[in-house]
C-alpha cells in the first residue's frame, strides 16, 4: 500500500470526513457536489461547468482505468472534454492505485497532480452525499496535513469568465455557419456539430456575435450562476429579432429563457448523473440523459410565447424550452452525452433542420 499524507474535507456546516491525499498537494476550497455516474470521470473532471467545485464521486472505486491521452487534434481533446481539469478537488471512496485500460497512458493521481488539483480517498461518500442531498450543495474544502483555507462562495464569482475561450475560434468548412457561444463549451459538443457539416465560429461569452454573419446560433452548457452572464442574455435578446434559429444545452437553457424574459433558481443540490429520466411534454416519449447543473429555469415565470419542451421524471423541474412560433429552443440536459447515454443526439439533428 503506498503511504499517503492525512487529508481532510471540511463542510460550512462544521462537518469533517478524514481521509488521505491522493492528487496535488495543496488545499483547496470551493462547492461540494456530488455526481452518481458510474463512469466517465475523465470526462467530468474536464467538463467546464465544474469550475469552482468540488466534485465527490458516488461510485466506490475511482482510478482503475486510468487516464487517456491528453493529445489535442484540430483544437479539440481527443477523449477529454476540455484541454484540462476544471473540478477545484475531487472526493472518491475507494481509489485504485493500480489501473487497466487500452488507452491509459497515466494514473488518476499524476493527472491530478500535474493539473494541480487535490484529491481525498477514504471519505465515506454515501454518508457524504446523504448529507448534501439533505442540507444541499455547500462551501468546503479539501484540507492537506492541516494547511487550512477559507471557504469561498464560487457561485459569486464569474466562472463563465474563467472558462470561456479567449478569442473567436473556427471549426469545420461546412454549408452553413453556426456561432458557438462559449460559457464552457464540452468539446463533444462541438464534435457533435462538426459531424452535421457546419461551419462553427466559437465566440466568448461576452462577445456580440451580432456582428457576424451565421445562419444559427448555439448556447453552450457553463458553469455557476446564470445572472453572471447578463452581457450575454443581451446580445441573445438582438439575435432572436433576426429570427435565425437557436440551440441552448445546459447553461443555454437558462440564458435562452433569461433573455426570453424568464427566471432561474438554484436547485438544492442539483442535477450530476447519467440517469436523469426526462419526459417530451406533451408526449409519452422520456429519455435517460446525462446532466451536470446546479441551476434551472422556474416554468411559471415563462411567458406566453415560449412553453416547456422537457420535464424532468424525478423532481418535475424544467428540462427544456421552446418558443411557440420562433424557431428557438434549448435543453437543460446534455444530449452530446460524453460520458453518458444518446439518447437525444437527434436534437442536434432537429436543430440542424431548423437551419436547412
Amino acid at each position: 500500500m503506498q503511504k499517503s499524507k492525512a487529508a481532510k474535507l471540511v463542510l460550512e456546516n462544521g462537518v469533517v470526513f478524514h481521509g488521505y491525499s491522493f492528487g496535488y498537494e495543496q488545499s483547496k476550497a470551493g462547492e461540494v457536489v456530488f455526481n452518481t455516474a458510474m463512469m466517465g470521470y475523465p470526462e467530468s473532471l474536464t467538463d467546464p461547468s465544474y469550475s469552482g467545485q468540488i466534485l465527490a464521486f458516488t461510485f466506490p472505486l475511482i482510478g482503475n482505468y486510468g487516464v487517456p491521452s491528453s493529445n489535442v487534434t484540430h483544437q479539440i481533446a481527443d477523449f477529454f472534454e476540455s484541454e484540462k481539469i476544471h473540478a477545484s478537488g475531487v472526493v472518491v471512496s475507494t481509489y485504485s492505485f493500480e489501473y487497466s485500460h487500452w488507452n491509459a497512458k497515466q494514473t488518476l493521481s499524476d493527472w491530478l497532480i500535474e493539473n494541480k488539483v487535490p484529491g481525498i480517498y477514504g471519505v465515506d461518500t454515501r454518508e457524504l452525499t446523504k448529507v448534501l442531498r439533505e442540507k444541499g450543495a455547500m462551501k468546503g474544502k479539501i484540507v492537506i496535513e492541516d494547511a487550512d483555507v477559507d471557504f469561498i462562495d464560487s457561485n459569486a464569482i464569474n466562472q463563465v469568465n474563467i472558462v470561456s475561450c479567449k478569442e473567436v475560434m473556427h471549426y469545420g468548412n461546412g454549408k452553413k455557419k453556426v456561432v458557438l457561444v462559449d460559457c464552457g463549451v464540452k468539446h463533444n459538443i462541438i464534435r457533435c456539430l462538426l459531424k452535421r457539416d457546419v461551419t462553427l465560429i466559437r465566440v466568448p461569452w461576452n462577445y456580440d456575435f451580432n456582428t457576424l454573419e451565421f445562419d444559427g446560433l448555439f448556447l453552450s452548457n457553463g458553469p455557476g450562476d446564470p445572472s453572471t452572464c447578463a452581457e450575454t442574455v443581451e446580445h441573445i435578446r438582438k439575435a432572436m429579432k433576426r429570427n435565425v434559429p437557436i440551440f441552448g444545452i445546459c447553461m443555454g437553457n437558462q440564458l435562452l429563457a433569461k433573455a426570453g424574459g424568464a427566471e432561474t433558481y438554484k436547485l438544492k443540490y442539483g442535477h450530476r448523473s447519467h440517469n436523469q429520466p426526462v419526459r417530451m411534454v406533451g408526449t409519452n416519449r422520456c429519455f435517460v440523459t446525462s446532466q451536470n447543473h446546479g441551476y434551472a429555469v422556474d416554468n411559471t415565470t415563462l411567458s406566453e410565447e415560449w412553453e416547456p419542451l422537457f420535464q424532468n421524471m424525478n423532481d418535475d423541474t424544467n428540462e427544456g424550452l421552446k418558443h411557440k412560433s420562433k424557431p428557438f429552443f434549448s435543453v437543460q440536459f446534455h444530449p452530446e452525452a460524453a460520458s453518458g447515454p444518446t439518447d437525444t443526439e437527434f436534437l442536434f439533428d432537429e436543430f440542424i433542420k431548423m437551419i436547412d
